[in-house]
């Protein structure tokens, strides 16, 4: 369990509920938790049983964020709405969560998000948001791997970037955009990376050409 030392009272714990090769992260600032990416569709028992590993009631969980809106990040949102989670979604993503049952099977045993009953929040608001629940941040739109893509930065460093390509792997037709993502997310003082795939890494660093 890593624990953050952000700017607000409590401290903010991070645990990785994830399954599948792929990173769900719990944030937790004393009983305030937020889930950042949702799941795996038709695997929620397997998500259930990781937070109860890792002694996280699925009860307390009141929030939740996909960080784009692919199968392996946001497939349990809606079971996860249905035990009592609200999901956070920003302007960005809204056209792309439909589009997301294009990609899944009958066998995948998707459900299908409701779009009535969530959170629309833009990015401008996301501080105050968020620091009502308990945690200072903010929401960054951070397109590349897909134009939905947005990361949650804390005010401490840490950052969860869900898919966001390394810039010394993004391909050509998405190398400019991908690097003025994490130049953005530099220049806003990320320097710890939660991805949605392997290990908790350091912010990327280039020279300036690079960056360009």
């Amino acid at each position: 369990m890593a624990v953050a030392s952000g700017a607000m009272s409590a401290p903010i714990s991070i645990v990785n509920v994830g399954y599948r090769s792929t990173n769900f992260w719990v944030l937790s600032a004393g009983r305030s938790r937020l889930l950042v990416d949702l799941g795996w569709p038709g695997m929620f028992a397997a998500l259930e049983a990781e937070l109860k590993r890792k002694d996280i009631p699925l009860a307390e969980i009141t929030h939740g964020l996909a960080t784009h809106y692919h199968i392996d990040h946001a497939g349990a949102a809606q079971d996860l709405k249905k035990r009592g989670m609200r999901l956070i979604v920003t302007p960005e993503q809204l056209p792309h969560i439909a589009a997301m049952a294009q990609w899944t099977k009958s066998a995948d045993r998707y459900t299908e998000i409701t779009l009535h009953d969530n959170v629309v929040l833009p990015i401008a608001e996301s501080r105050a948001y968020l620091k009502a629940l308990g945690f200072g941040g903010q929401l960054v739109h951070t397109p590349g791997h897909s134009d939905d893509s947005v990361s949650l930065l804390l005010d401490s460093g840490e950052v969860f970037t869900g898919d966001l390509t390394h810039p010394s792997m993004a391909p050509e037709e998405s190398a400019t955009l991908v690097r003025a993502s994490w130049r953005t997310l530099g220049e806003l003082g990320a320097t710890t990376v939660y991805g949605g795939h392997g290990p908790v890494s350091a912010l990327p660093h280039f020279g300036a050409a690079e960056w360009r």
